[in-house]
């Protein structure tokens, strides 16, 4: 009998890290070539862009090189929801033609519009909520879009994220229902908003492009009051960390992808203080947390 071949993850992080692009006091001031080398030194080999990135790999691709990195994704904040979709085409084109040339393998879509993310004085509890009619409408967008950029030769994978239209389960399974959209399951954000994250995976494996592998500190999330404290406290108060820091079974959550035949990225997007947290240790502490997990679920982590 022919032996099963071994699902293949490759590892990588975000420079949420070292520079918080909405929070610039959350930042080690560090240039781009030392968060690459910090990375590296962690043991990972692919980054997610961040402010510090030129969007050129003329200039980039030598830097990269020579840490041993590639470009393993970056946030996009669309605007769909109430926008045009030509002229989300229009705004993602920049991005697109840098992806493709640095063969990232998606770009991240976060839905932005009317979301509080990124708006310290907005409580949680003041996040937007749609109906199913309108998830509906939103969902043909985001499918037409999402189509369109996969025959242009650069995929998108869906961040639900805390404080968006897409933000609960429930809330997910809507979008799930109503497109046909790929999706990047984040376990921190869909435990931060209450969900259970092995169910996601079972329900909504077969979607799953990309895998953010954020741990939230159990005991800050429950402490917010939502109907005061913003995303962004939370961040500042701690509420994320990396894999193996955290109050999340990360070994159960990579069996459960390992289950289903995910292969691909596994990426840690963790932000919190630097100087509380640095960037440097908590990079390594969670590679080494995603190595005993790969081998637990049976994945041959690959450059």
């Amino acid at each position: 009998m022919k032996a099963k071949p071994q699902l293949k993850a490759t590892l990588g992080i975000a420079p949420i890290a070292w520079w918080n692009d909405d929070l610039a006091e959350l930042s080690d001031d560090v240039s781009l070539e030392e968060c690459l080398r910090q990375a590296s030194v962690a043991g990972f080999t692919g980054m997610e862009t961040g402010r510090r990135f030129p969007m050129d790999m003329a200039e980039l691709g030598p830097i990269l090189k020579k840490y041993g990195i590639s470009v393993c994704g970056g946030w996009f904040s669309g605007l769909l929801l109430d926008g045009d979709i030509e002229v989300e085409k229009d705004r993602v084109a920049a991005q697109h033609a840098f992806f493709k040339a640095a063969r990232a393998p998606c770009i991240v879509y976060g839905e932005t519009a009317r979301s509080v993310q990124g708006i310290k004085s907005a409580p949680l509890a003041t996040k937007p909520k749609l109906t199913e009619a309108e998830v509906a409408v939103y969902g043909r967008k985001i499918s037409d879009f999402a189509d369109w950029c996969a025959a242009n030769g650069m995929p998108i994978s869906y961040h639900h994220h805390m404080a968006a239209a897409i933000e609960t389960e429930a809330e997910l399974d809507l979008l799930m229902k109503h497109s046909t959209v790929p999706l990047l399951f984040d376990a921190g954000h869909m435990a931060f908003a209450g969900g259970d994250v092995l169910r996601v995976i079972d329900k909504h494996h077969s979607r799953i492009t990309h895998v953010h592998t954020k741990d939230i500190r159990k005991a800050v999330v429950d402490g917010l009051d939502r109907t005061k404290e913003s995303f962004l406290d939370a961040v500042v108060k701690g509420a994320f960390t990396v894999p193996g820091d955290g109050s999340l079974d990360f070994e159960a959550i990579v069996k459960a992808c390992a289950k289903y035949g995910y292969e691909g990225w596994f990426v840690v997007e963790a932000e919190q203080d630097p100087k509380i947290s640095p960037p440097l240790a908590m990079a390594q502490m969670g590679h080494k947390e995603l190595l005993r997990v790969m081998a637990a679920a049976g994945y041959e982590v690959v450059q």
